[in-house]
């Protein structure tokens, strides 16, 4: 499916924590609605509606076995969120080694110890 076509992005799809629970699941093994909808609390058509937003962003591909619908995950998609990820975890990483490094040449620092030690101490 053409992202153009889509009615549903990858980013958007992935917003609500019960469609990224959905992709958990389905990233285990293909389930039918019924299957799906006993992992949660809300109703088969709820379930569905959150299938079809999946399946607009090309997340969920669906198969007929018989009268049945079964539903897997396609992580293709999920790629387009990696690369946008990715930019910022240079920024991420940069953070943590410049941490890392204050807390290692701190570690060291009779002020730094002081402090480790009073924010140790049980209030009085």
């Amino acid at each position: 499916m053409a992202a153009s076509s889509q009615k549903h992005d990858v980013f958007q799809a992935i917003a609500d924590p019960t469609r990224r629970q959905v992709l958990r699941l389905l990233g285990e093994e293909e389930m039918a609605v019924t299957t799906i909808s006993g992992h949660f609390t809300m109703s088969r058509t709820a379930v569905s509606k959150h299938l079809r937003i999946l399946a607009d962003a090309g997340l969920v591909k669906e198969r007929k076995v018989g009268r049945e619908t079964r539903y897997r995950l396609d992580a293709e998609p999920l790629m387009e969120l990696k690369r946008w990820l990715a930019y910022y975890e240079r920024y991420w990483e940069n953070k943590l080694s410049i941490l890392k490094r204050l807390v290692e040449s701190e570690e060291g620092d009779p002020f730094f110890t002081k402090l480790e030690l009073a924010d140790s101490d049980p209030p009085t």
